[in-house]
């Protein structure tokens, strides 16, 4: 019989796999480190934004005009092209060998580019429709309406740039190169604030110097991508072949994809509409919780998701079904190690976070407590949401697509029943909670079907292991609630001794949950692997 392994501990990879390419954790950190930047970068441009133009005609023009190519990126660059796109590409690069690969991917970039150019194209010239359509407030001030449609045709190309991007980041992530695509989208932000600072003057209105900024950021975003390209030899060339094999396969797989990817957002707008009929401020509050939780989901769910499903994918076209097994039970080791924590402190530190990134100016003490609701509520599914990062791509990478897109719909109606149920008593908490109690149920039941098909097995350990999580859970969570103080010293605070005094209890709570783990017999060797 074969020796359990150590608590903690994956088991190495058998000998026979060929020599190890690249550190899992290494791309981890690089992916999660630029993630940070791009989220930092984010919050300086709107504040900037905020504090060069305000709230009126102008920003509520940009946020309609930018909304529109910003929801075709998440929809199609972001999600269904990447999940169609990746498993193939993989399984030609270990079954066909490179020409194959590379004329597969010629093919596909001339495809997309023929099709985003038409696209483009249309939504510069029903510019005025759309607009129409999408902001129908909007025509009743025809200043605030044509600057919409003027904005909304500069930015309608980044639709184009982005799924380009998109092309190129799923291309290096195959050859185990996360640190350009990674780095990528603080370009946007970078831009943005570069032209509002320096630009804005040259512009009539200056408020137009915000749609050429996201203009110029998409074409930065993908002259970033050329040179890495052309270091693997994968620079796209013109080749039109829209009767591809492999070109037909990544279609029809988008499909369902973009139906997936659909269902998150239909559930965003819900969301909006029951927050809409509570009292004043419940959609403001829920927005503010969402962007906390939106840090550990990026830098953790996202980052080993993108790490994960290329090397699912080629371990999937190499038909090794045992190192499959083990990489997915190393993801969910990694996302349980580093989501439970995080999920413990948004809960714990609700007020010091909130107090000391938002108790400003006309965000007052009520704010303060219902904002903290919300994230109360919302860290209940934060572990599910990471989950389900590690687990979707356990289906991707076997191309199966249906499946997550099935339980995602599942997910979707229950959400709404339980929205109903949490809505009377816990009022814009209660939305937060059916979000979070739903993302729960997705990664139980994407773990069960992968059980099911013995797609996963779980390697030894696992109940020993999250003993002694919990240990260090709690243990953590006490020394928070102990440091953390009165609640009412933060809100009667000033903004230095807030950032000073939260700085110190991350520092402590991240201090006595890693001591815990050392001395419990975690070692950071235990989660070291390799790409594939």
């Amino acid at each position: 019989m074969t020796e359990a392994a150590p608590p903690g501990t994956l088991p190495p990879p058998p000998p026979s796999l060929p020599p190890p390419q690249k550190s899992m954790l290494r791309a981890l950190a690089t992916i999660s480190s630029m993630t940070l930047v791009s989220r930092v970068l984010g919050f300086v441009r709107d504040a900037l934004l905020a504090r060069l133009f305000g709230a009126g005609i102008v920003t509520d023009a940009f946020f309609v005009a930018f909304r529109i190519p910003n929801l075709l990126r998440r929809l199609f660059a972001e999600g269904a092209f990447a999940q169609a796109f990746v498993p193939i590409l993989a399984e030609y690069r270990t079954r066909e060998g490179e020409a194959a690969t590379r004329l597969l991917v010629d093919r596909t970039a001339t495809l997309l580019t023929i099709a985003l150019t038409l696209i483009t194209l249309v939504g510069i010239v029903l510019a005025p429709a759309i607009i129409y359509v999408s902001a129908p407030g909007f025509t009743g001030n025809p200043e605030k309406y044509d600057l919409t449609v003027a904005m909304l045709r500069v930015t309608f190309p980044y639709i184009l740039f982005i799924s380009l991007v998109s092309l190129a980041g799923g291309i290096l992530n195959t050859w185990s190169r996360f640190a350009i695509p990674a780095l990528t989208p603080a370009l946007l932000n970078v831009a943005m604030i570069g032209g509002a600072l320096f630009a804005a003057p040259y512009f009539d209105p200056p408020g137009m110097v915000l749609a050429w900024s996201v203009f110029a950021g998409g074409l930065l975003q993908l002259a970033l991508q050329v040179p890495a390209l052309m270091r693997i030899g994968m620079l796209p060339r013109w080749k039109f072949a829209p009767s591809d094999p492999g070109v037909r396969r990544i279609l029809m797989l988008m499909a369902p994809a973009a139906l997936g990817v659909s269902v998150s957002q239909v559930s965003l707008i819900i969301n909006t509409i029951f927050a809409s009929f509570l009292e004043s401020g419940s959609v403001s509050w829920l927005y503010y919780a969402d962007r906390l939780m939106e840090f550990p989901t990026g830098l953790l769910g996202v980052a080993l998701g993108t790490v994960l499903l290329p090397s699912l994918s080629r371990y999937h076209s190499a038909t090794d079904t045992a190192e499959y097994s083990r990489l997915l039970d190393w993801g969910l080791r990694l996302a349980m190690l580093l989501a439970l924590p995080s999920a413990v402190a948004l809960a714990v530190l609700g007020v010091p976070l909130v107090t000391t990134l938002f108790h400003y100016g006309q965000f007052t003490e009520t704010d303060v407590w219902m904002t903290r609701q919300a994230l109360a509520a919302y860290s209940v599914g934060l572990t599910g949401l990471i989950l389900v990062k590690v687990l979707a791509p356990g289906f991707y990478a076997r191309q199966d697509i249906r499946t997550p897109v099935r339980f995602a719909i599942m997910v979707l109606v229950l959400t709404q029943l339980l929205n109903l149920v949490f809505i009377g008593p816990f009022r814009h908490a209660g939305l937060a909670l059916a979000i979070g109690l739903g993302a729960c149920v997705n990664a139980f039941l994407l773990y069960r079907k992968l059980r099911e098909r013995e797609i996963y097995q779980p390697q030894p350990g696992w109940l020993l292991f999250m003993g002694k999580l919990a240990l260090a859970l709690l243990l953590m969570a006490l020394s928070l609630w102990f440091a953390m103080g009165p609640q009412t010293w933060w809100l009667q605070s000033h903004g230095f001794m807030r950032v000073a005094g939260l700085g110190a209890l991350v520092v402590l709570g991240s201090g006595v949950y890693f001591a815990s783990l050392w001395l419990l017999g975690f070692r950071l060797a235990d989660f070291r692997r390799r790409t594939a």
